[in-house]
């Protein structure tokens, strides 16, 4: 069903608000692509265009910035990332397309990054622009074609002025794209706090360590575990991914790439949220830290009190100090260890070997599940 940028199809409900949602980099490449190809072949100047998105919104975008020479026109659509603002948010988008013999050739221009790296969703050497995108351009300029009687061909090139300066603050470096941003997007529209953003993120820089050859995968959440895998000899910490809350779509994907193993160094507070079963660490998705961690303090031989001290714990910091006090660290990180390599194992369902070392940012190294070392010689590392 086709939905207009004016109805409810611009809105969606998060968390009992209603957002806006934007479009995404490649609707502006397509926008602008068709409305330069129609400029290029009817003439004249058109105020603005109207593109059909793949999750079937069609947006009526403002089209700005138009110049043109012997035989080609460029004109720019602008980013609008709705209530999910990004660095791209504002940019101008440029499409420059030239009549052609034959056929529809896109390439990037100016701020649009390349692939350096294989594994991407495009081949090293090839413009940042994913093949949606490349197919909703194709479609658009099929369509001028079609309507205007063109029987010739169209060469297209994106570009975003700023691409360079705003590539800086993504993870395109990271991913072996150079020299600008990407041209993104399956569905067209930019959903407010979206997760699959990231979890495609994710996912790419996944893709990429796998195309590099690596056998095992080294993932953390965030930060945290980057500096502390400093302190473990033979582990290079830019080769982690990191998975921020994603931990069980980053047990999925790497399943589905073929890892003989994923080895997770994380902070306990994340961490502990595993021996439940919880694979989304979010706090909005579950907590029950205290409550993982007092049961198994209790499992573990601790006293009734300390039990019900952990249960009015903030941090796990605090959980572990009182556990120390008792005696019960041990015992209780090592139970705790076991569910986790036990539920990892459970979610990837023996298809790769899985570990994880479990740290707090007071108390250094706390845990350990049972293959972890394993996994750590077979990456080279040491403890």
């Amino acid at each position: 069903m086709v939905q207009d940028m004016i109805g409810n199809g611009m809105y969606i409900n998060v968390g009992g608000k209603m957002l806006r949602r934007g479009h995404t980099t490649g609707t502006c490449a397509t926008a602008a692509s068709k409305a330069a190809a129609e400029m290029l072949v009817a003439g004249g100047d058109i105020p603005s265009v109207t593109v059909l998105t793949p999750k079937g919104i069609a947006l009526d975008l403002p089209v700005e910035n138009v110049a043109r020479g012997d035989g080609w026109v460029r004109c720019a659509v602008r980013k609008d990332g709705g209530d999910d603002i990004d660095v791209t948010d504002g940019s101008l988008v440029y499409s420059e397309v030239h009549l052609a013999k034959a056929g529809i050739n896109i390439d990037g221009g100016r701020g649009v990054g390349r692939v350096t790296k294989g594994g991407l969703d495009q081949p090293v050497g090839a413009a940042a622009i994913n093949r949606v995108p490349r197919r909703m351009i194709s479609e658009a300029l099929e369509g001028i074609r079609m309507t205007l009687g063109y029987d010739g061909g169209f060469d297209v090139i994106i570009s975003i002025p700023n691409g360079q300066e705003l590539a800086k603050k993504t993870f395109n470096p990271r991913l072996g794209i150079e020299g600008g941003i990407s041209i993104l997007g399956t569905s067209g529209i930019v959903e407010p706090m979206s997760e699959r953003a990231v979890v495609d993120t994710i996912k790419a820089e996944m893709s990429v360590r796998k195309n590099e050859g690596c056998k095992y995968l080294l993932v953390v959440p965030g930060n945290y575990g980057v500096g502390y895998i400093e302190s473990i000899s033979g582990l290079d910490p830019e080769s982690a991914v990191k998975c921020s809350n994603f931990i069980g779509e980053t047990l999925d994907h790497a399943c589905e790439l073929g890892f003989e193993g994923l080895l997770l160094v994380g902070n306990l507070g994340k961490l502990v949220k595993l021996a439940g079963g919880i694979m989304n660490t979010h706090s909005r998705e579950a907590d029950a830290r205290m409550e993982i961690l007092a049961a198994n303090a209790a499992l573990s031989g601790a006293s009734v009190e300390t039990v019900c001290e952990i249960m009015e714990c903030i941090s796990t910091d605090d959980a572990l100090e009182i556990l120390d006090r008792d005696g019960a660290t041990s015992l209780t990180m090592d139970l705790i260890s076991k569910k986790i390599e036990f539920y990892m194992n459970h979610r990837t369902n023996g298809r790769m070997k899985c570990g994880a070392f479990v740290f707090s940012s007071r108390y250094g190294m706390v845990g350990g599940t049972p293959g972890a070392a394993d996994l750590l010689k077979a990456m080279g590392g040491t403890l």
